[in-house]
């Protein structure tokens, strides 16, 4: 039943999506595809998956424990924090925290947790910062 449920909402977003897609106004520079064709695209392949949900459902799942649906609502809390503080922490200390954390969680262990969270945060740091040369939030470091 959940499988059902869970297509009928993708096809309702999928068929929204395809609809928002149509009023997208052509722009001035006439192209072959045009604006739409991707959007289009991506409703399409969400409608035929939800239809494959709906026509084709698993078994009924079991459901996790309380104690699992709680970690999922710490990790969200992560998040969400993690977005909060990213403005005054900046990209690499609010990256390697919220990193440590969430690895800590699935199992590694603090030091591992932190270790990995600098790795991590290094690695996107001079990947899309100084190789790509895409914009990240500054801390009070300066980086």
């Amino acid at each position: 039943m959940s499988d059902r449920i869970f297509g009928a909402v993708g096809l309702a977003v999928a068929a929204f999506y395809i609809w928002a897609a149509s009023i997208i106004p052509d722009s001035f520079m006439v192209d072959v595809v045009g604006p739409r064709a991707f959007p289009y695209i991506v409703g399409a392949v969400m409608a035929v998956c939800s239809l494959v949900f709906l026509f084709r459902p698993d078994t009924e799942p079991s459901w996790p424990v309380f104690r699992d649906f709680a970690e999922i609502a710490y990790a969200a809390a992560m998040m969400f924090l993690y977005a909060w503080v990213l403005p005054e922490l900046g990209f690499v200390i609010s990256t390697i925290f919220a990193t440590a954390y969430l690895t800590w969680r699935l199992g590694t262990s603090p030091l591992m947790s932190l270790v990995t969270g600098a790795a991590t945060s290094a690695g996107i740091y001079v990947t899309f910062h100084l190789i790509l040369g895409l914009s990240l939030a500054k801390g009070p470091l300066g980086f």
